[in-house]
């Protein structure tokens, strides 16, 4: 049987504008439906905003991709800024939304779900919310939670999802044919940039069949690889809980002799967890991650480094990203991959252990190694103080938008501001530390770590057109 055909991929709005001033606008249901009605927006009567001064979001507002130019700049790239608006496309009675959780967990994913149901039922009064249950396998086996403010009121306060979560299992076409034969209107997507992708197809069949349903994303990925945006929910969180493993390394390590504690986290291409985490705790000595190449023997090697460090000091720590020294591992399994496409990687923290074991057993040095794996138990926790904040912002700006009648988005912070940006800036690579950049230097600066690059390594080369993005991530 044949698969079906992916729907056509409509082109992006971009709005040109004096001075170089461009605007890369997402999509709205009258792009593909005509005359649809408008109603005011019922925050206008909503005694909770009656004291704030021009809530309402002016049509024009824009949020500028770059933040720091020359005099002699054009003005650039700018996202929609995100809000409610004067006029709404929705009847509150009529809306029947839904949300749906995809891939691995990350802090601040119940939180995410509950601001979306509070959001809608205390901003627009909306009362009809489905959570589809177990990600988009949920919509095949038509699993589903009915969500309203009470069932919601407590789960930021837990890790993980009350609505589940899956991989892969992306049948497009099912998935909008479920949308559409129970009455949703409002599809809610919260999930990483496999989810976005799979959101961008859904959008795009839901645009082929004329459909007036809205699509809106939430980015989510506790890596905080996704371009664009300032930084994911959840990555407070997770360098946070880091710190407790880093400290527990650092007890251990000075605590024996020639002690290495070596901590394991997250970082699948992207080593920000792992960079930050280490800037936090200034107990790190040697930080590893995907983009910066490392190598174990001879002159300016690690084993070098692990030397040099026990002689001086008796102990050290050492930080490495999952994703980090890949390509010095056997490529027995490199080509797996998981139901969301990522390839599987093999365990660095355990190798580097028996490597560094191996190693220094040959060189009749003993030592004592405790590694610690830290990684599901940060991202099973309940999200901290400042990532409910920022959860709360990004579900309620899902929400003004699509219920202004824009679709086919990702809410996101954008240089503080948040903004509608399209899904396919979303989903057009990962964003990742630029080791040329200033952030990097200020790591290998706190740790002294040597960069462990080989003279012949081309620095300008990595990630080319990764610096961009750089610009924002410094200011975390």
């Amino acid at each position: 049987m044949a698969s079906p055909a992916l729907p056509e991929i409509s082109k992006p709005k971009i709005v040109d504008g004096p001075g170089g001033y461009v605007l890369e606008d997402v999509p709205h249901l009258t792009d593909y439906i005509p005359d649809l009605p408008t109603y005011p927006n019922p925050l206008q009567d909503n005694p909770a905003y009656s004291v704030v001064k021009q809530y309402f979001v002016h049509v024009d507002d824009s949020v500028p991709q770059k933040v720091v130019v020359h005099k002699d700049d054009p003005k650039g790239i700018h996202f929609r800024r995100a809000g409610a608006r004067q006029k709404v496309y929705f009847h509150s009675d009529d809306v029947h939304a839904c949300i749906v959780t995809c891939g691995g967990l990350c802090p601040g994913l119940n939180t995410v779900v509950r601001e979306i149901v509070c959001g809608l039922h205390h901003m627009y009064g909306v009362k009809k919310v489905l959570g589809i249950d177990g990600g988009y396998k949920g919509f095949y086996a038509k699993n589903t939670v009915y969500l309203n403010p009470k069932v919601v009121n407590d789960i930021h306060k837990r890790g993980g999802t009350i609505l589940g979560t899956s991989r892969g299992g992306h049948d497009t076409s099912k998935i909008v044919d479920s949308i559409q034969d129970r009455g949703i209107n409002q599809v809610y997507i919260i999930g990483g940039d496999g989810t976005q992708r799979g959101a961008a197809l859904i959008f795009e069949e839901i645009r082929r069949r004329g459909l007036k349903v809205s699509v809106a994303g939430i980015p989510k990925t506790i890596d905080n690889d996704i371009p664009v945006i300032d930084k994911s929910f959840g990555f407070d969180t997770a360098v946070e809980e880091a710190q407790r493993a880093i400290n527990a390394a650092h007890v251990e390590s000075e605590s024996f002799e020639n002690c290495i504690g070596l901590v394991k986290l997250m970082g699948r291409y992207s080593g920000f967890i792992a960079m930050y985490a280490t800037l936090a705790s200034r107990d790190v000595d040697c930080c590893l991650i995907p983009e910066s190449p490392f190598y174990l023997e001879g002159p300016g090697g690690l084993f070098e480094y692990i030397e040099k460090r026990l002689k001086e000091d008796g102990h050290m720590v050492i930080v490495i990203a999952e994703g980090a020294g890949q390509e010095l591992l056997s490529q027995s399994i490199q080509s797996t991959t998981d139901a969301s496409g990522n390839k599987l990687l093999q365990d660095v923290g355990l190798w580097i252990s028996q490597s560094i074991k191996d190693h220094f057993s040959k060189q009749k040095m003993p030592i004592n190694l405790k590694y610690i794996d830290p990684t599901y138990m940060i991202r099973a926790v309940p999200s901290n103080a400042s990532d409910n904040v920022y959860c709360t912002l990004l579900a309620q700006s899902a929400v003004h938008g699509a219920m202004a009648g824009y679709t086919g988005f990702t809410s996101g912070l954008v240089n503080g501001r948040h903004t509608y940006i399209p899904f396919n800036r979303i989903i057009e690579k990962q964003n990742k530390v630029v080791i040329t950049d200033r952030m990097w230097a200020r790591l290998l600066s706190s740790t002294n770590q040597p960069s462990f690059l080989r003279p012949s390594t081309n620095l300008l080369s990595n990630e080319n057109g990764s610096q961009k993005s750089s610009d924002k991530k410094v200011t975390h």
